[in-house]
């Protein structure tokens, strides 16, 4: 057997496109035979069709239907994203046109690590990450994996500008990166801050601004991801003005509300923050990683300045190459940024914010279908594309019974959180393609297993 072929070169398409049929193919067959948005069964039953597709993941000789059999076996064993009852998670389908430009990515293979790995890559993201910045009042923009990585960065940023005394201060409803990014970079214990209706108080706030000292890096959220709740972004911005404090606003899931006229304006006071979150795998339908930090002090980002001789040698940065070293803590960095350009390209504005309108516009109906149903409470109406509820008169344990029995039967994926003491079914309505038929079948579906 001759050498495998290689994705790219002169003869790269023409190897890649017998397989892509067989993917194709293969993502067909199993999506069919799952039959739902999840495989029945539970961990233990996907675990053994997996270990059986797969069988002896190393074997001795190669084995040429390796690609049908596992391509197979993870779509029938996918939570697939694009079903209209999978509705757990923060976690778009994502649209076929940024998949497409992800496969282009792939069969390149771009390292944005120095320019001589992406020349074309690197003029792209350039491009791309300041148009993004641009929505925000920011000045620059750096890619990043997710919303984890670019609060992370933030927190890293703050210290580098402010010192290892750096106090985070937080709602309580924070993400868990952010606490986490304290721990991870030895700063003081955070700071965190009551959200008695789910959002960050001002008045509080201030107060732990007034008690602790300073410095203070106070981190907002912009969509929650246990409700999709914004805190009050203008009055949070004037606290930290008012106390020298720097601003980072976590919109990983809210930013993608930039791009719709009619939702826009629920992020008034975004351009205060000197940092922002954005995850275009959220509210941007693409493939995942497509995180993104904005930077409103482009001063900020010497802090993330290093020198590597094969990287970026100081005569080939004098002589013109782009140093692309400080744009990332890490090193390898695959071309995410095509699919998002060739998204922002294809669609638009227009066409982003209508997805956008039509995933909030959803998560209305659908609370309004929980409201007027009997058999079930809503805790509030959404703010973004996030719908909590619950099964009537309920106790904990059933709601979460529920659940489970939703998920090890592949007849529904739905989140769970906690809000006023107590634990709600979430639906978290990301699929533009779903309609009030699947939305009155999701409640349907709920309402079977539920305790009475």
């Amino acid at each position: 057997m001759g050498l495998p072929p290689l994705a790219s070169g002169p003869h790269g398409t023409d190897a890649l496109r017998p397989l892509l049929d067989t993917v194709l193919d293969a993502l067909r067959t199993g999506t069919a035979a799952r039959r739902g948005p999840l495989p029945a069964g539970g961990p233990d039953t996907v675990a053994a069709r997996v270990a059986a597709a797969a069988g002896d993941i190393l074997p001795d000789r190669g084995d040429p239907d390796a690609l049908r059999a596992l391509v197979t076996a993870l779509a029938e064993g996918a939570a697939d994203p694009a079903h209209p009852l999978c509705a757990a998670h923060l976690h778009a389908p994502p649209l076929a046109v940024a998949a497409a430009a992800d496969l282009a990515a792939s069969v390149l293979n771009p390292s944005l690590d120095s320019w001589d790995q992406a020349p074309a890559a690197s003029a792209l993201e350039t491009l791309v990450t300041r148009a993004l910045a641009r929505e925000t009042g920011a000045a620059d923009a750096l890619v990043t994996t997710g919303g984890t990585e670019s609060n992370q960065l933030a927190v890293l940023l703050a210290r580098e500008r402010h010192g290892a005394a750096l106090r985070l201060v937080h709602g309580e409803h924070a993400h868990h990166s952010l606490p986490r990014a304290a721990w991870l970079l030895g700063l003081p214990d955070p700071v965190v801050v009551p959200a008695p209706a789910g959002v960050l108080d001002p008045a509080a706030l201030d107060e732990a601004l007034t008690q602790v000292p300073g410095p203070h890096l106070v981190a907002a959220t912009a969509g929650t991801t246990d409700a999709g709740l914004i805190d009050p972004l203008p009055e949070i911005a004037d606290r930290c003005t008012a106390h020298g404090a720097r601003l980072h606003v976590d919109a990983a899931y809210g930013a993608g509300l930039l791009f719709s006229d009619r939702h826009r304006a629920r992020l008034t006071g975004l351009d205060a923050a000197d940092t922002v979150a954005l995850d275009l795998h959220k509210l941007g339908w693409q493939p995942i990683p497509a995180g993104v930090l904005t930077v409103t002090d482009t001063g900020d980002l010497a802090a993330l300045h290093h020198r590597a001789d094969y990287l970026n040698a100081d005569d080939d940065t004098d002589a013109g190459l782009p140093d692309l070293l400080g744009r990332s803590p890490r090193t390898s960095r695959r071309p995410d940024v095509l699919k998002t350009a060739v998204t922002l390209k294809t669609l638009g504005r227009a066409g982003l914010g209508a997805l956008v309108d039509t995933v909030c516009s959803l998560a209305r109906e659908f609370a309004d279908l929980v409201a007027t149903h009997p058999g079930f409470e809503l805790h509030a109406p959404p703010t973004i594309s996030t719908v909590l509820f619950r099964p009537a008169g309920a106790t904990d344990d059933a709601v979460a019974a529920v659940r489970r029995t939703l998920l090890t039967t592949g007849r529904a994926v739905l989140g769970r959180a906690r809000a006023d003491g107590r634990l709600w079914l979430k639906a978290t309505l990301l699929n533009p393609h779903a309609g009030p038929d699947d939305l009155a079948a999701l409640l349907t579906l709920v309402e079977g297993p539920t305790p009475r």
